[in-house]
């Protein structure tokens, strides 16, 4: 976010001699920051600041939740002087589509604890651990929503050891059946969410990370918690809510890049009023579009995929493979190490080191297997492996990528 109407009071003064001495002990310093910064989070080169002071400069780089759950924290504010943010001036939005289409009806929901979980979560989550699809309920993958049969609401009512679920015990016992029914049949370990340190963390569908201190309202994220059988947390009231559609809509001015805004450029100027321009390559593209291969089974598939990944290792060609889920990712690491293919994982369990695995994904030989992670495509960097390994054209233009469904 760029303001360039504000006059920061939080600038610190200095002479010039001491600015001139400053830059010249710190040009090394520079210089390594420049390039490893460029792709790995270096703590030592980062100076903590409040949020207050973030959004006092004149350029604020963020990611969009960030600056959403700002805007909501200073709407429960009291004291003006705890206001993190000011003006909404001019907003950058990178890989836009993404944040503005995709995610645009995404609820940002600050929340806090009401009161202690109770022990239905447990309860119906072993009930609905009983159930089987199709026969006791069925699922709408496309509306996220599940159906019970009245097959799957007589087993309940059995294992309550009750006549009828909804005149008996009522809508809190619907609502909780359901729930735990929904958490079972839409919601896997390691695609929507991951089990670390006994917490349950969302992954970002969107995005492919983690996003922790997230959790799912109405008491979907303790369903889920009593399915994993982690601790239940406590349930929670809803304080504040934003989607990013209304949050970027209050900013004076708006824009952002991608590579992929054209299909959606109807849509930009309906709902944002934004015009989509197409700028062409600075070079002819390299890169070869070859047809699909299908296979009849899934193991197939993967067998096929690490016995050609294997062959373009040998001649030193860099890979990268783009899998759906965490799971599948996993799957097919094994399926490379059989083949004594040595490679990187990327996925929402290890993001911290994203940026430096996705930069050395260029490297001779490199193999990398990653989930979905937006935009970072443009973090490879072409490197040099030793002194003659020199970069040209045709190492260039050697990478294979390859996305599984």
């Amino acid at each position: 976010m760029y303001d360039p109407l504000h006059s920061s009071k939080l600038e610190v003064e200095s002479s010039e001699s001491e600015n001139l001495k400053l830059k010249t002990d710190n040009l090394k310093l520079d210089e390594t920051r420049d390039t490893l910064g460029s792709f790995k989070v270096v703590h030592e080169f980062l100076r903590p600041c409040t949020r207050r002071e973030a959004y006092a400069a004149d350029i604020t780089y963020g990611t969009n939740n960030e600056f959403g759950f700002d805007y909501l924290r200073d709407n429960l504010e009291y004291d003006p002087a705890r206001l993190r943010q000011r003006d909404f001036n001019y907003a950058i939005v990178d890989e836009i589509d993404s944040i503005l289409i995709d995610e645009a009806r995404t609820p940002l929901i600050i929340s806090a604890p009401t009161g202690d979980s109770e022990d239905l979560y447990a309860r119906f989550a072993q009930i609905a651990g009983g159930l089987a699809a199709d026969t006791d309920f069925t699922v709408d993958e496309k509306q996220k929503a599940i159906q019970l049969t009245p097959a799957g609401i007589e087993k309940a009512e059995k294992a309550l050891g009750i006549g009828n679920i909804y005149t008996e015990k009522g809508i809190k016992y619907v609502h909780h059946l359901e729930t735990a029914v929904r958490a079972k049949a839409l919601f896997q370990l390691d695609k929507e969410y991951v089990v670390k340190n006994g917490e349950i963390i969302i992954v970002d569908e969107f995005t492919g990370r983690m996003m922790p201190g997230r959790r799912w309202s109405e008491g979907l994220h303790q369903a889920i918690e009593a399915k994993e059988g982690v601790k239940v947390q406590k349930e929670s009231r809803t304080f504040a809510s934003i989607t990013f559609q209304n949050y970027f809509r209050m900013y004076k001015k708006l824009a952002g890049m991608t590579g992929t805004a054209k299909t959606s450029s109807e849509e930009f100027y309906k709902v944002y009023g934004l015009d989509v321009v197409s700028i062409p390559t600075n070079k002819p593209i390299a890169r070869a579009d070859r047809n699909d291969q299908i296979f009849q089974t899934e193991t197939g598939k993967y067998k096929a995929i690490a016995k050609k990944v294997a062959e373009l290792n040998k001649k030193g060609q860099p890979v990268l493979i783009g899998t759906v889920s965490i799971e599948k990712n996993e799957v097919l690491s094994e399926y490379l190490r059989t083949v004594g293919v040595p490679h990187e994982l990327l996925n929402a369990k290890n993001h911290e080191r994203e940026g430096e695995i996705i930069a050395q994904a260029g490297r001779r030989g490199a193999v990398t297997v990653a989930t979905n992670m937006a935009g970072h495509g443009a973090l490879i960097t072409s490197f040099a492996d030793a002194a003659d390994d020199r970069e040209t054209p045709a190492k260039r233009n050697s990478s294979f990528q390859w996305k599984t469904h």
